[in-house]
């Protein structure tokens, strides 16, 4: 599948930041992952930190498929507010989701700290308004779940926005846990430190064929090499719905626009993430360079042709709406693309494992919360690996 369109902003700016080789000679290891994205990236520095032998493979350059096109916030916030994830699974389960992704920015952060390079990760509050009206009850009741479970939020009123920001809503939430990050620059820094605990990684390398056997997998490459291990862990992001006979995600298009760099530091309140209660919704937030990122404008997606024949149009779209609210910025797009992602019904992961491809697990569907998922993915796979409990097993699994 095709990704993303070309000149992503991430990739631009920080071209290769490392070179790995394809596979040479085959291979026995303990777990193979597919995918050299974030999410096998970090799936792999979990497992080394635990002293798991690992494989990376991925059949694209690393870090160049959806990863390179994240738009890369971290928000503790559902694309399903909680109110309505609780019609789908309940109220614990709801619940959980909820502080797990708080816990998982927490972890993401200590990641971040122990990492040798800058990558571009900073905390942030999200600010989250109410695109209408008729949205100020899903505030309120948004407001009250989350602060039951101990989120920590305000509350703001029209009038507390004006105080904050050049535009008006009227009702929205301010949430303490929020953060941003650069992710393409993040899985190289992850899957360096990885190695340097004993990890491999081999791109330009395409898994063309997968044998199950009673003592695990086999994996064929195109190079004619194989990798043998006792468990394989599917982290191809968008692409891994190919290895499932039942469809579990459905694919959007999302359109992205960065700014050239600003000379002011101060762009809004504390320069917090915004998004907001419309669905698709516009999303804002700014990058290390003091640049404007600007996102949204989602279409479901057919074929890479259509998606990118509208990026065009949809980034004259995306500053047309940002202008509405910040008149008084100077915004000049700098960068513009799109990229492919999947969303679930209920908008929370696929995590786990099927009962069609035994010693392996999957982690898919991430939405607009792939890193932080992500994150909850590997702790999840790598806990399953050395037979410790995790409550987000059951909360992510594939028949909830």
């Amino acid at each position: 599948m095709d990704l993303r369109t070309e000149s992503p902003f991430w990739l631009m700016r920080s071209g290769i930041v490392r070179s790995y080789p394809s596979i040479k000679q085959s291979y026995s290891t303990d777990v193979a992952i597919m995918g050299g994205g974030i999410t096998g990236a970090l799936i792999a520095y979990h497992l080394t930190e635990a002293g798991i032998p690992a494989i990376v493979l991925d059949k694209r350059k690393i870090g160049m498929g959806s990863t390179c096109a994240s738009t890369s916030l971290l928000q503790y916030e559902i694309d399903t507010p909680l109110g309505e994830l609780t019609k789908y699974v309940g109220s614990k389960n709801a619940n959980q989701s909820y502080l797990m992704c708080v816990e998982a920015i927490q972890q993401i952060h200590k990641i971040v700290k122990s990492l040798k390079k800058d990558v571009g990760f900073s905390l942030k509050k999200s600010f989250y308004y109410a695109s209408t009206k008729k949205d100020v009850k899903e505030i309120k009741t948004e407001y009250q779940l989350r602060k039951n479970i101990g989120i920590e939020l305000e509350l703001l009123s029209e009038e507390d926005i004006k105080g904050l920001f050049p535009f008006s809503a009227p009702a929205a939430l301010l949430s303490e846990t929020g953060a941003q990050v650069d992710a393409y620059s993040f899985t190289h820094e992850l899957l360096n430190h990885a190695m340097d605990n004993g990890l491999c990684v081999f791109d330009k390398t395409e898994v063309v064929k997968i044998n199950q056997h009673k003592s695990g997998v086999e994996l064929h490459t195109n190079f004619g090499d194989t990798v043998k291990a006792k468990k394989l862990i599917i982290a191809c992001g968008y692409e891994s719905q190919e290895y499932l006979s039942q469809k579990v995600v459905d694919f959007n298009s999302s359109f992205a626009i960065v700014s050239e760099p600003l000379e002011t530091k101060n762009l809004w309140y504390q320069n917090c993430l915004i998004w907001e209660t419309a669905r698709p919704y516009l999303y804002i937030r700014t990058t290390d360079d003091n640049r404007i990122l600007i996102g949204g404008k989602d279409e479901p997606f057919y074929n890479p042709d259509k998606r990118d024949k509208l990026t065009g149009k949809k980034a004259l779209q995306l500053e047309k709406a940002f202008e509405k609210k910040f008149p008084d910025l100077d915004f000049r797009t700098d960068f513009r693309w799109a990229g492919t992602f999947a969303e679930t019904k209920d908008g929370l992961p696929y995590i786990g494992k099927v009962d069609e491809h035994p010693d392996t697990y999957f982690a898919l569907g991430f939405g607009g919360n792939g890193i932080v998922f992500s994150q909850i993915a590997a702790e999840i796979i790598r806990d399953a690996l050395v037979g410790k409990k995790n409550a987000g097993e059951a909360i992510f699994r594939f028949d909830r």
